[in-house]
């Protein structure tokens, strides 16, 4: 569990890096897009994982991952990466509704029981 805690905390300050990259640093206003983007989605993530990491560690992961994959993907190309990495993010966001729907199950299991 705690390696779940810690990826998350770090996707957090990778998340704000990337969001203080964009408004300062960026190339132009789509790559700060971008970067605003990923930064959002991935501090997002980030703090739903440390929230569900006890309840459902599958969860959690599918989370992170997803999180990862997607915003790295924008990340890449804010930093010049070619564009077609962009076809890589809907699979961090197919990763990230898989991750949403687990919770939802998982909760729609624990439903009848209060413990």
């Amino acid at each position: 569990m705690s390696m779940i805690g810690i990826a998350a905390a770090l996707s957090g300050a990778i998340a704000v890096a990337a969001g203080a990259f964009g408004a300062h640093g960026a190339a132009g206003p789509v790559e700060a897009e971008w970067l605003a983007t990923g930064g959002l989605y991935q501090l997002i993530h980030a703090v739903a994982a440390l929230a569900v990491m006890r309840l459902s560690h599958g969860s959690a992961v599918t989370l992170l991952v997803g999180a990862t994959i997607f915003s790295f993907s924008l990340y890449a190309m804010a930093l010049g990466a070619p564009r077609w990495l962009g076809a890589i993010a809907p699979v961090g966001g197919t990763l990230l509704i898989a991750g949403w729907i687990s919770i939802a199950w998982t909760f729609w299991k624990r439903r009848a029981d209060p413990t």
